[in-house]
């Protein structure tokens, strides 16, 4: 798989897909690779040229030392855009790639097409918080975190059903860089992105998970509301609603990226500020 060298980071991407489709840039959750699309390729491949990429500190990236910023990560995505070839694309980001896609789409417009914003918030957490992960992380390792965030990731019966996908993220989350997650973790303490979401110009989904405890429905109304040109969807799912309900969450990316006027290359039609559409419409 190819890299890029990033101001001492090194980021590994791969591109593949439809050779002449749409670009869609991926991008991951803390704690996860570029593996966290897997479910997905196989559909989005058939629409978008896909390029996914691990985020520094995470998969095959390096881990640069020092803190990061939601500025250093949204570099890098640009920069592995140019290694790509790709001059502008669909950005679709979970969590942490979701902040990604939002500062994209405020400071780089014209290299985005249509954004879709997965189980993220303009602000995830507190400060203390992450603040308390980073001690906890650089103390214990990623053992604490990883036997306790299933609920997170997952329903319960979603839990129950697919321990093996369980223990895969389980595992993901243990191949990651100490100093490269607590580098990225001083990303999402800092980020806030609040003020800035009615900056946002694109066409934009935002998708959430009923029984997301990590960005809750609430976020991602907020986001839906500030947005201009934002349209919703609750799927009934955890944090990793992409992973839990991976059908319904691509039908419904594929259904908006290919929407009219969709395409990278064109700004889009404007989008309802209303729900697009629902499933699992009950409230934790």
């Amino acid at each position: 798989m190819p890299d890029v060298a990033i101001a001492g980071a090194r980021v590994s991407y791969d591109a593949g897909g439809r050779e002449n489709g749409p670009p869609l840039l991926l991008s991951h959750a803390l704690g996860t690779t570029r593996h966290l699309w897997d479910s997905l390729q196989p559909a989005l491949s058939r629409h978008f040229r896909v390029v996914r990429y691990d985020t520094r500190g995470h998969g095959d990236s390096g881990s640069p030392a020092g803190e990061y910023s939601i500025e250093d990560l949204g570099l890098d995505a640009l920069r592995v855009l140019d290694a790509a070839g790709v001059e502008r694309a669909h950005v679709a980001g979970v969590s942490l790639g979701g902040l990604v896609a939002m500062w994209l789409a405020t400071h780089a417009p014209s290299r985005v097409g249509r954004i879709v914003l997965a189980n993220t918030a303009a602000r995830i957490s507190t400060r203390e918080y992450w603040q308390d992960r980073t001690r906890l992380v650089r103390a214990d390792g990623f053992s604490p975190i990883a036997s306790t965030a299933p609920p997170r990731w997952f329903t319960e019966s979603f839990c129950r059903s697919h321990p093996e996908i369980v223990t895969a993220f389980q595992d993901m989350l243990h191949g990651c860089s100490r100093d490269g997650y607590i580098g990225c973790c001083a990303a999402l303490r800092d980020a806030d992105l609040r003020a800035d979401l009615t900056r946002i110009s694109a066409d934009t989904l935002v998708i959430t998970g009923t029984f997301d405890p990590v960005c809750p429905p609430a976020d991602a109304r907020f986001l839906r509301d500030q947005i201009p040109r934002a349209k919703y969807l609750e799927l009934d799912a955890a944090h990793f609603a992409n992973v839990e309900k991976a059908a319904e969450f691509g039908e419904g990316i594929v259904t908006f990226l290919e929407g009219s006027s969709g395409s990278p290359g064109s700004a889009g039609s404007t989008g309802s500020t209303g729900s697009s559409g629902s499933a699992g419409t009950h409230q934790s």
